[in-house]
């Protein structure tokens, strides 16, 4: 996500604070003013010297083998490389000018097998068997590919763009949802009968001359989609998830008006979103009638909950605070290591009593420049035997493999970045989304394209037993080792 607010920098300590109690449904807020910082080191990441411009740094164990700059229309600054979606052989990667198909049955070396022009912020991707969904949060002129971005007091049309994909080489175009405040993300959850797909919509950033995204606005959108009539997919439930209007803002945290992202554990019937101000736990047992059973806030080092990633027991989750929208340097001196970071909490208790404890924060060990945005973004959980091991993208801070398996000390075990873009100016780049599928790890760099990393770490290596035949990494699926 950006929003245009550039902010300062930032250095690693692991900072704990003491567990917080919090009562199902109440708010509480972690006190960082009694926060120590926990030295966290690993021999693969001891702090290094700042890479020159597109100079490459990185861990002896994480190290890139393939490369496909972005092409054709997709290769402007302003086209930015988004989220990852993945089935079979075949990973799908969002832009703001569409969406790319790639084939990695090689993954040191991939090639395009489509690329399909389709304007619209973000284009948020995911996938589900013959199915490709693409989140527009662009006020349009209408739902085509071929519209143009008009000012949101003009607002015709946001939401969600539905693709068939059952050839890869010419997806088609078949239906579009209009959401209330467009999509900025969505999270594919299927149905427990498999006949549905719904899709959590995400939106936020309401205004009264915001057509069609008056405030308040405190919901999410569900789409529901029949599988084999994908064609009739239509919203079917908005569900207020912050009666009380959730966090007012200040003292730097965000004002809370809709979500920037959930991710599910459906399996579980488990879901947390990371809400501008807030971070919830949700009971999705009804798929069309989530329920925030527990909500936590950080007014003292949170700025913008963006988004989550449970380990695979469900009994922790790593939220995102992605200060300065995306655009920052967070990655210097001059801002704290508790900023711009991760936090871990622990999940305690049973059913609607469980309640979200903090534990600790987690930001990369090395410095970059001011003219590198840098901050904590997505990542997905490595399957990992009887560990919680995370990659993660942090935009020009590049991808960044930490082990949370003790909350209170996560550590980093591997890292992989370029240098700044530039000398003269901050050009919005790096890695949007760095996730583990099946063996190596895919980011999608904003300037620079597709990236495939292979990490080398015995740490890992049970992770190469699992193998997914199609992966939405904001709807985690759990994998053999699961102790819950």
């Amino acid at each position: 996500m950006f929003k245009l607010s550039p902010q300062g920098p930032r250095r690693l300590r692991i900072v704990g604070l003491a567990a917080i109690s919090i009562l199902v449904v109440t708010v509480a807020v972690a006190p960082a003013s009694n926060a120590q910082p926990v030295a966290a080191t690993d021999q693969t990441t001891t702090d290094v010297a700042i890479p020159g411009v597109d100079e490459i740094s990185s861990s002896p164990n994480l190290r890139q083998i393939a490369n496909v700059p972005k092409q054709g229309t997709f290769a402007t600054e302003g086209a930015l490389d988004s989220d990852l979606a993945f089935q079979g052989r075949y990973v799908f990667a969002g832009n703001y000018e569409g969406f790319v198909i790639y084939d990695v049955k090689n993954p040191a070396r991939p090639s395009i097998v489509s690329q399909v022009q389709c304007s619209g912020s973000q284009n948020d991707i995911s996938v589900y068997g013959d199915l490709l969904f693409l989140s527009t949060d662009d006020p349009r002129s209408d739902d085509s590919c071929a519209s143009t971005s008009v000012p949101r007091s003009e607002t015709v049309w946001e939401g969600i763009k539905i693709f068939d994909i059952k050839d890869k080489r010419n997806p088609r175009y078949i239906k579009a949802v209009k959401t209330a405040c467009g999509s900025h993300t969505h999270t594919l959850v299927p149905s427990k009968d498999k006949k549905s797909v719904y899709l959590y919509v995400s939106s936020y950033g309401p205004s009264d001359t915001y057509a069609g995204c008056a405030t308040p606005h405190d919901s999410i959108s569900i789409v529901k989609v029949p599988v084999k009539k994908p064609t009739q997919a239509a919203v079917v439930a908005v569900p207020n998830l912050f009666p009380d209007g959730g966090n007012p803002g200040g003292n730097g945290s965000s004002t809370t008006s809709g979500c920037h992202d959930i991710t599910v554990y459906p399996s579980k019937d488990l879901a947390a979103g990371a809400c501008m101000g807030d971070g919830i736990l949700l009971n999705i047992a009804n798929r069309e009638a989530p329920r925030v059973i527990n909500r936590v806030r950080d007014t003292v080092n949170f700025s913008f909950w963006h988004s989550a990633t449970f380990n695979n027991s469900g009994t922790k989750v790593v939220f995102t605070d992605e200060l300065g929208g995306g655009s920052g340097a967070t990655c210097v001196e001059t801002v704290a290591p508790t900023r711009g970071a991760n936090a871990i909490y622990d999940i305690a208790g049973r059913g609607d009593g469980r309640s979200l404890v903090f534990k600790s924060y987690y930001k990369i060990p090395r410095l970059n420049t001011t003219l590198e945005n840098c901050v904590a973004h997505n990542g997905s959980l490595i399957p990992v035997l009887g560990r919680d091991i995370m990659v993660q993208a942090w935009y020009q801070g590049g991808v960044s493999v930490f082990d949370f398996t003790d909350s209170a000390r996560p550590v980093e075990i591997a890292y992989w970045e370029r240098g700044p873009l530039t000398t003269d100016r901050r050009l919005i780049g790096g890695s949007w989304s760095a996730y583990w599928y099946n063996g190596h790890i895919y980011s999608n760099d904003i300037q620079k394209g597709l990236d495939v990393l292979e990490l080398r770490d015995w740490r890992i290596w049970t992770a190469h037993l699992t193998r997914f035949k199609e992966l939405n990494v904001q709807s985690q699926p759990s994998f053999l080792g699961s102790n819950w």
